[in-house]
């Protein structure tokens, strides 16, 4: 009894000389290969070509600073509650008295890294985030052979003070 519609009984009927001498195989095979030569090529000569990304493409983590320059993360752990690899761990420390012009408010992430080995970039910990802090790039995770260059820390994840600079520009013409 069969299951499905799609299985096929085998034929062992002896062969005709035409599948004997396997010219029509043959021919056969060279129709499909020379079909191909002609196709346009379905690779990307990278990294001369690039191809799009999709719109919903989630990259490298970024730690986002406001129009001052000063960190927007205020190590509430959201973030790390959210990730369900708990590839996120933080420590919070308080503003000391001076530095308002490094953290916008008075607790901030002293201590702030994300196992990328873990991470399934699932975007929980940008949703989650209410001060938008982090947010998913459209950069793609550079490849490496050592386990401890895929432990990002705080400083490998924040925007440099060029980027707030020229966001800072940005708005201004707009």
């Amino acid at each position: 009894m069969n299951l499905t519609n799609r299985s096929v009984a085998v034929d062992r009927s002896p062969m005709t000389f035409s599948e004997k001498i396997y010219i029509p195989g043959i021919l056969k095979g060279l129709k499909i290969t020379l079909s191909h030569i002609f196709k346009k090529p379905a690779t990307v000569r990278y990294p001369e070509e690039t191809r799009p990304f999709s719109p919903v493409f989630r990259g490298l983590h970024v730690l986002n600073r406001d129009e001052e320059g000063r960190e927007k993360c205020t190590a509430c752990g959201l973030c790390a509650l959210a990730c369900p690899a708990e590839a996120i761990t933080m420590e919070a420390a308080e503003r000391l008295p001076g530095e308002e012009h490094l953290y916008r408010e008075e607790k901030y992430a002293a201590k702030y890294e994300i196992n990328m080995l873990r991470c399934i970039f699932c975007g929980n910990c940008e949703e989650a985030c209410p001060k938008d802090a982090i947010y998913l790039s459209e950069t793609v995770m550079p490849a490496n052979y050592r386990r401890d260059y895929f432990v990002y820390k705080k400083e490998d994840m924040l925007i440099t003070d060029e980027q707030v600079k020229a966001k800072r520009l940005k708005l201004q013409k707009a």
